[in-house]
């Protein structure tokens, strides 16, 4: 049960290109609020174009959190994201601010407002034995190893997910347990959670996509490309979409049509990923409308007026 007296804290969830960052800023200058960025990329400096960072201008007119926070090549998780997130809400709630949190990663969102499984560290011999295994024994190796360990983690995980498939298997042999037996062991306490969530119509959204990674590659993302391939080499943060495309052209000869093209439909794949995702989290208003548009900002003000009392 919640505390009413609790602060309130808004969790705006949708696919990218939805207008989750203009619907953020409105919010903010009317309810006098800071913004908590959600995105798993967004939390690396030098990285812009790509992410569709909020401008320097939006970023003067409200304070941001959680944006320029490591660099490119430095590790950062989400249990990282969920310490530094939480760390963010409490300060904003500290001053009498509305806390919005605004991104499209969801495994950030979930470690924010659910906790992650604090599971054995990572133990690089197991792995390494384990990818030569995978490769010894074929692709679905490591698929049907978890379904006899875990059977509930195999059939959340895709088979070609070799990452998880691998942390899994290492979680079950280290810790003598399944994964999928955890429960969260520290969800986020102190805050009550209004989830609204955008879901505009699908063409026009795709319509948007297309638009912004055209955008993108015209206002110099293969030139930042070089410029982080130059300073850290070809990190797993430069795998991220947009960047991988403009690798391609860098290293591989692709052109920036091809690269383009294969940006906007990776983008479009992705927005459909993010929906599927979101549509899982509990208690979400949907509202039909990109977050620029005047009806889904008065409809967002209207739940929150609602949910402070006011």
């Amino acid at each position: 049960m919640t505390d009413e007296r609790e602060p309130l804290a808004v969790l705006l969830l949708g696919p990218t290109g939805s207008g989750k960052t203009a619907l953020s800023l409105s919010l903010a200058e009317r309810f006098n609020g800071e913004i908590v960025s959600c995105d798993s990329v967004a939390v690396y400096r030098g990285m812009d174009l790509g992410t569709a960072k909020p401008t320097p201008e939006e970023r003067a007119r409200i304070p941001h959190h959680l944006i320029d926070v490591a660099d490119p090549d430095q590790p950062f998780t989400a249990g990282d994201y969920s310490r530094q997130a939480r760390s963010a809400l409490r300060e904003i709630a500290s001053r009498n601010k509305l806390a919005i949190v605004t991104g499209g990663t969801g495994l950030y969102l979930r470690a924010l407002t659910e906790g992650l499984f604090a599971g054995p560290v990572r133990q690089e011999d197991l792995r390494q034995r384990l990818r030569r295994s995978a490769e010894r024994h074929g692709s679905d190796w490591l698929h049907r190893l978890l379904s006899r360990l875990d059977p509930a983690s195999a059939m959340r995980i895709h088979a070609n997910d070799t990452p998880k498939l691998i942390r899994a298997i290492e979680v079950c042999l280290a810790s003598r347990q399944p994964m999928s037996s955890a429960l969260a062991r520290d969800p986020l306490t102190g805050f009550r959670l209004l989830r609204i969530g955008l879901i505009p119509p699908r063409v026009a959204l795709y319509e948007r996509l297309n638009q912004r990674c055209a955008e993108m590659f015209a206002s110099g993302l293969i030139q930042e490309t070089r410029a982080l391939l130059a300073c850290y080499g070809p990190i797993k943060a430069l795998d991220s979409l947009g960047y991988r495309q403009a690798q391609s052209v860098l290293l591989k000869g692709v052109s920036e049509k091809v690269a383009i093209a294969e940006a906007q439909q990776g983008h479009r794949n992705y927005a459909k990923r993010q929906l599927t995702w979101f549509r899982r989290e509990p208690g979400v208003h949907w509202i039909e409308a990109f977050g620029d548009e005047p009806q889904a900002l008065a409809a967002t003000c209207d739940l929150v007026r609602d949910n402070l009392g006011s």
